[in-house]
């Protein structure tokens, strides 16, 4: 692990040199393939009447920018050596672009985070109200505009122009870039539902010994009876242990996995760390937080909820008091929220 500085930029870079020949292409090609591939399923396996949101933009447009990559990974890899408009591709030109794709993906963390909060926010206060085809296209060039914006930022960087030309100087290496920003959010995020698990604990218990998995019109919910001591409960304290459970009843896998690679401290690539599974995870995250701070602002007849492409946040802002529910629906054993 080297560190990689700039005298006249106060910004650090953190590279990871494979002392490799630069055949790592092959590797590079079976990455990204698989990248690919668990893009198209995770795309697949979403909700399609979810309501539009920056994040569903910005999710297809990664999967397009890694179809990007995988495509010119293979045409350089097929050719080895070729001219194209003056400019003369080989092997070496499949590490530059990873390298530069992974410093653009690197930086895009916490600006895709912003943007994804403030357009939740928006959206529940009711502030702005856009027509549908409007807003596709406000979200079409905000998605846009994040993208040229970062990749301009990276190729204007002294620092990372630095580490790119090392690279030009030594052609058997090939670095790659460990995002700072996603570590970050990692273990902001599991700190967060750490604390709110520990402090929500007895509830959290009762919930789960009473709740029950069902389905109500052809989808499978989590059933929340409804308490007594609810009406003098404010609505924060009474929604956040069902925010945590159905969050944990479909991403306790995923937290696992950042818990575990938080603790081994794990170093992967940007290139691999930003990706659709990441960013939905990051998306529920968010929508919970959003939701809690303005649970006395739902609307439940709201035809923006749900807005969650996994998780159907809208039956924990109802007790469901449907009489006879199990006698409608027949339960079922399969924990989807």
């Amino acid at each position: 692990m080297t560190v990689l500085s700039s005298e006249n930029c106060s910004s650090q870079y953190q590279v990871h040199q494979t002392h490799q020949p630069l055949n790592v292409s092959s590797l590079l090609f079976l990455i990204t393939f698989g990248k690919t591939l668990l893009n198209i399923l995770t795309l697949g396996m979403r909700r399609k009447n979810t309501y539009q949101n920056f994040m569903g933009y910005f999710c297809i447009s990664l999967a397009f920018i890694d179809l990007f990559l995988l495509v010119n990974i293979s045409i350089i890899s097929y050719f080895r050596d070729f001219v194209l408009l003056g400019i003369r591709f080989t092997k070496y030109h499949i590490c530059l672009l990873t390298q530069i794709i992974s410093f653009t993906y690197g930086f895009l963390h916490y600006p895709v985070f912003l943007i994804a909060c403030i357009d939740y926010y928006l959206n529940l206060s009711k502030t702005t109200k856009l027509p549908y085809k409007c807003q596709k296209l406000f979200y079409f060039f905000i998605v846009i505009l994040i993208w040229i914006s970062v990749l301009a930022y990276v190729l204007g960087d002294p620092a990372i122009s630095q580490s790119l030309n090392a690279q030009n100087a030594y052609p058997y290496q090939c670095p790659f870039y460990i995002s700072v920003q996603s570590y970050w959010l990692s273990f902001s995020m599991v700190i967060i539902l750490s604390v709110v698990l520990i402090t929500t604990w007895s509830e959290v218990v009762t919930l789960v010994q009473a709740v029950r998995v069902t389905s109500y019109m052809n989808e499978a919910i989590l059933y929340f009876p409804f308490s007594s001591q609810s009406s003098t409960m404010s609505c924060k304290k009474l929604l956040l242990p069902k925010l945590l459970i159905c969050f944990l009843s479909t991403w306790l896998p995923f937290v696992l996995l950042q818990i575990i690679i938080l603790v081994l401290k794990v170093q992967i690539p940007a290139y691999m760390e930003m990706n659709i599974p990441w960013l939905y995870f990051v998306n529920s995250f968010l929508i919970a937080t959003v939701y809690w701070f303005n649970c006395h602002k739902l609307n439940l007849r709201d035809i923006t909820l749900p807005v969650d492409p996994f998780v159907s946040w809208k039956y924990c802002f109802i007790p469901l008091r449907i009489h006879n529910l199990e006698k409608i629906e027949k339960p079922i054993s399969i924990i989807i929220c």
